[in-house]
């Protein structure tokens, strides 16, 4: 039995690592994450999770771990700034509002899935031209759901949350180590 995740965030393989898990192969899925006409939020992190799931190669024992993480203002999907531009964009409608971060989680097994989405809010306070051109040049948006990653510098712009700070960051790990759990992996065993 092996474990592959499905994901090239250096981010989730760090929170597994907290759980004292190390998977065996890390196979980034390449699948086409592009909303579908008039997709809400959840269900799109939810069918984006478990797209990635169902398009890993994997033995009948293998256990495979697939998440999505979308941040929502409202219905409107903020995936990925694609550059410099739609970040500002992101950051400028998410300036003193309060939002969803939603992080889809798919474990697969064989034929099974286990699936579970987690839903966070936060608070992002408005930001100063210098701020956010600071950080628009720092590139930390890269790569991130709503052009900002809480567990970096823009944690500083982030006053309020409720929900899961794991999840908000791309893995929340009590329900992650549930699924895995459930899936037969032994998350909880000695080393």
């Amino acid at each position: 039995m092996r474990l592959i995740l499905g994901s090239a965030s250096p981010r989730r393989k760090e929170l597994l690592a907290q759980l004292g898990v190390t998977p065996d192969a890390i196979t980034p899925p390449d699948i086409d994450e592009t909303p579908l006409k008039g997709e809400l939020p959840r269900p799109y992190c939810a069918r984006i999770a478990k797209t990635k799931a169902e398009a890993i190669v994997a033995g009948a024992e293998d256990v495979v771990l697939c998440a999505d993480t979308t941040v929502a203002l409202g219905r409107r999907i903020m995936g990925k700034p694609v550059d410099k531009a739609e970040a500002a964009q992101f950051l400028i409608a998410l300036g003193g509002r309060r939002h969803q971060i939603i992080t889809a989680v798919v474990v697969r097994r064989d034929d099974r899935l286990w699936t579970r989405e987690v839903v966070s809010q936060a608070k992002m306070k408005r930001l100063s031209d210098v701020e956010l051109n600071a950080y628009l040049d720092s590139g930390d948006w890269q790569g991130k759901a709503g052009g900002y990653g809480i567990q970096g510098a823009a944690g500083a712009f982030i006053p309020w949350i409720e929900g899961s700070f794991t999840g908000i960051v791309g893995l929340p790990l009590a329900e992650t180590a549930q699924l895995l759990a459930a899936a037969g992996w032994p998350v909880w065993r000695s080393a």
